[in-house]
């Protein structure tokens, strides 16, 4: 594996600094370039993969955008192709969640010979326990594509603006994939600094965020806004919407989870075509390595440089410690067949890194009753087991050279064990047979 970008960023704050860092990972490549593809994670048996569902080949005309679709042993390195999927049309910036353990492929856009696009309000729904698709789930009410799809305390899944055949929605439409129908949500402002095509977003707690976007108006201008809804617990159909300005405008970006903010990775600044060239006429469109954070006061960033994260992208698998990007357009409008795995830290002290090799080691590995833990020297630090969604099973100090872990009541499969001390933070994977 080749190690393409480490980036470290500070946030300033009035009592201290965080530093937040970037670890990006180019691994296996997929089995074809393929870009506008619908990324997500999903387990097999605690196994955690990434998913890829349809877009668009190299050739980037409309008989290229395909119904192929595959998925990434993250424990293994190998992709393998599975079923394709199963709509007469093959469409391009659909929305993939992963829910209750079954994925679902809501919308997206056909693109005829002639040009002319038509969204759809189809729901493909994927159990990636036996690698097939179940029956379709219920018709989307306002047929939709290149929209912002979000899930909430993961029950509903949250569609929200996006484009519908003539221009750009208001509507927030909600999924219920346990009752498989359809509930309203508040809209958004019917303006344009709210809706928007190509924007990407993510719930985190009760609060919606989306960035960025293009605007109907005109030749399809990016925006800046940060848009925020907060959700009321007691009915999640109710939204209280504001819009934030920033300093920024994404297009086509994935967005995933930091902490307790939305960070968005990759996209462009410029918007365009399904080909990769500009709507307002100049031509092919750059990519943006953007690495975005909002802190839930202001949208900050570091611009990566001497790597290139893609644009043209639509969604990111997070399988837990690690999150992975695949396919999408790198500079020159090449349409990619690479795969990125990324790790995303958070510190309190600006002299701590994140780590790409541990600074412990772990044995045995699988084990069923205790882990052995030995660390490369005796410092204070901070000890948490992390489950595959990253959710936190037990944390601890301690500061000796070795330690037993008792993780006999823990539920088999994979978790990650994180280790912090006042200079670096670093993971290792462990398996629970």
């Amino acid at each position: 594996m080749n190690k393409l970008l480490l980036v470290f960023f500070l946030l300033s704050t009035l009592f201290s600094k965080a530093q937040y860092g970037v670890i990006i990972t180019e691994v296996a490549n997929m089995p074809m370039a393929i870009s506008n593809n619908v990324v997500v994670e999903g387990f097999v048996n605690n196994t955690p993969y990434a998913y890829s569902f349809g877009g668009i080949d190299a050739t980037k005309i409309w008989s290229g955008i395909t119904k192929k679709s595959f998925r990434y042993n993250t424990i293994t390195n190998i992709w393998d192709t599975i079923p394709d999927l199963p709509n007469t049309n093959a469409v391009i910036a659909a929305g993939a969640s992963y829910v209750g353990s079954i994925i679902y492929i809501i919308g997206g856009y056909q693109v005829l010979s002639n040009g002319n696009e038509i969204s759809s309000n189809i729901i493909n729904r994927f159990d990636p326990r036996t690698n097939t698709y179940l029956s379709n789930g219920a018709p989307i009410p306002v047929a939709i594509d290149d929209h912002i799809q979000a899930v909430y305390k993961d029950s509903l899944i949250y569609i929200i603006t996006g484009w519908s055949n003539t221009g750009n929605v208001p509507n927030v439409q909600i999924y219920d994939p346990a009752n498989n129908n359809w509930l309203i949500g508040t809209p958004i402002p019917n303006s344009n600094s709210y809706k928007a095509f190509g924007a990407s977003g993510i719930i985190i707690e009760d609060t919606i965020y989306y960035h960025g976007g293009a605007s109907t108006a005109g030749s399809f201008p990016g925006q800046s806004g940060l848009r925020k809804g907060v959700i009321n617990p007691a009915n999640p159909t109710q939204i209280t919407w504001t819009n934030q300005a920033t300093n920024y405008k994404t297009y086509r970006a994935a967005c995933t989870q930091l902490g307790s903010f939305p960070f968005w990775l990759g996209g462009s600044e410029i918007t365009y075509n399904f080909n990769g060239i500009a709507y307002n006429g100049t031509g092919g469109v750059p990519t943006k390595s953007f690495n975005l954070y909002y802190d839930g006061n202001i949208l900050d960033s570091t611009i990566t440089t001497g790597g290139t994260l893609p644009m043209d992208l639509r969604g990111i698998a997070n399988t837990g410690a690690y999150k992975y990007i695949a396919g999408g357009m790198l500079n020159g409008q090449i349409v990619s067949n690479k795969t990125y795995k990324i790790e995303l830290g958070i510190t309190t002290s600006v002299s701590k890194k994140i780590s790409l090799t541990s600074n412990f080691n772990t044995y045995p590995n699988p084990a069923s009753n205790q882990f052995n833990i030995v660390f490369d020297k005796s410092e204070n630090r901070a000890i948490r087991l992390l489950d595959l969604l990253g959710h936190e099973v037990f944390n601890m100090e301690n500061k000796n050279l070795t330690l037993q872990l008792d993780v006999s009541n823990y539920p088999k499969g994979v978790y990650f064990i994180n280790v912090t001390t006042e200079q670096e933070s670093s993971s290792q994977k462990i398996v629970i047979k």
